[in-house]
């Protein structure tokens, strides 16, 4: 079985990604800090018909991703697919003024150094097997820095470029690199088919090619 593994996951955007790539036959390995949360998750999407299994770590601790992506590799089989989206803490989010080194780095940590390693743990099986996406999911800060929000505003771009380089250099690989900017909480933007029109986004983003970057509604639509 093809597999997706969801970095960030929880009970509502990877919850429902999960049951998506789910219902098209992946198994699933849920990825995220707490074990008791993931195994609580697995075991309702396991009772749901699915395959699902879950990896406790923490991105700012590269050894925790690595071996976690390393064991739902050996357990569930090669990842087919990599969804990066763990949620950024609150501390990300203090006005500019307020930005420290110290904050900054631990920002970079979470988003683009940790999409680095994650990247770099299931890469070589996706050029070996020729195919493969990784999907990265972000804030609008991603494409408008936003004074209020400083952490993400220096971190998002970086591993936005991360990404798109990726883009351009697996594309001819048979390796997606996508990105999908949320530009808001997905249940205040009030959208039409909510949480689950957003996970079946995420899959065309995986299953058809397409530009690195998609807004899943204009950014100033959003209400981050």
């Amino acid at each position: 079985m093809p597999v997706i593994a969801i970095i960030g996951a929880g009970p509502g955007l990877g919850a429902a990604v999960a049951r998506r790539f789910g219902s098209e036959g992946y198994s699933i390995a849920l990825i995220a800090r707490n074990q008791s949360k993931l195994d609580a998750m697995a075991a309702e999407l396991t009772s749901a018909g699915f395959t699902a299994s879950a990896y406790a770590a923490d991105v700012r601790t590269p050894a925790s991703l690595e071996a976690a992506l390393a064991n739902a590799a050996a357990e569930l089989g090669p990842i087919t697919a990599l969804q990066y989206s763990p949620l950024p803490s609150r501390d990300y989010l203090k006005p500019v003024l307020e930005m420290t080194p110290e904050l900054a780095l631990e920002a970079l940590q979470f988003s683009a150094l940790g999409l680095i390693h994650a990247v770099r743990a299931v890469l070589p099986a996706m050029r070996q097997a020729g195919s493969g996406s990784i999907i990265m999911i972000n804030g609008g800060t991603s494409v408008k820095a936003r004074a209020g929000y400083a952490g993400t505003s220096v971190a998002f771009p970086a591993e936005s470029a991360y990404g798109e380089m990726l883009h351009e250099a697996l594309g001819d690989e048979g390796i997606r690199v996508n990105q999908l900017v949320i530009p808001g909480g997905i249940p205040q933007l009030q959208l039409a088919n909510g949480i689950d029109g957003v996970a079946d986004r995420i899959w065309d983003l995986h299953a058809v090619a397409g530009p690195f970057r998609t807004m899943l509604i204009p950014l100033e639509d959003g209400r981050e």
